[in-house]
């Protein structure tokens, strides 16, 4: 019965680190799937994000992002928001910035129907995102399917949500002045028009 009759070799015998025993448990859990997704407008504020997606989406954000080759434009209506929203277009002259994120798969669902995508509003781009001296490939990110022939002004609520998000996750300075001011000059456009209507 003495521990000499050929069991001391079981792991189960020693004396066990409590911090060890629990990292194996985290090493053999499943990974949840993720996929990568690429916010240019008001989703790049994980405030707004939560709101659609039902939880909190700062854990999931990898960092700032660029998309090359795309423009930004409100280039469609949002029904749900009465007013210009954000879209993207190719453009071999500009670039996108925003923020990456590595989702869990199981709000893929709730975000398809944030962008509208079952109302054909918008549809899913892939795309490669730079972001943090490397390049991530198969990135969704999402795109108006019928472009207007000319942009639509945000209105106030979008307008502050957008600047919000770009300024929380650290986009640069000169962009966020860029998009403040593309949005206004909608803005200002879109009132000289009603005052002339008006008139």
């Amino acid at each position: 019965m003495s521990n000499q009759s050929g069991h001391s070799h079981h792991s189960w015998v020693q004396p066990h680190n409590p911090a060890n025993i629990k990292l194996k448990l985290l090493q053999k859990r499943p990974q949840e799937p993720m996929f990568y997704y690429f916010a240019y407008g008001s989703c790049m504020c994980p405030v707004d994000l939560k709101r659609s997606l039902g939880e909190n989406t700062h854990p999931y954000v990898v960092g700032t992002g660029i998309l090359k080759d795309y423009r930004l434009g409100f280039y469609v209506c949002s029904p749900t928001r009465n007013c210009g929203v954000l879209d993207i277009v190719k453009d071999a002259k500009a670039n996108v910035k925003g923020v990456l994120y590595q989702l869990p798969w199981r709000l893929s669902e709730c975000l398809d129907i944030r962008e509208g995508v079952s109302q054909g509003l918008y549809c899913h781009e892939v795309v490669d995102i730079h972001c943090q001296n490397q390049v991530y490939k198969d990135v969704r990110t999402y795109t108006v399917v019928n472009k207007l022939a000319e942009e639509i002004a945000p209105n106030d609520w979008y307008f502050n949500v957008v600047l919000r998000g770009a300024i929380t996750c650290g986009l640069p300075e000169e962009y966020c002045w860029h998009l403040f001011n593309h949005m206004y000059q909608l803005q200002q456009r879109h009132q000289d028009t009603q005052i002339v209507r008006s008139a």
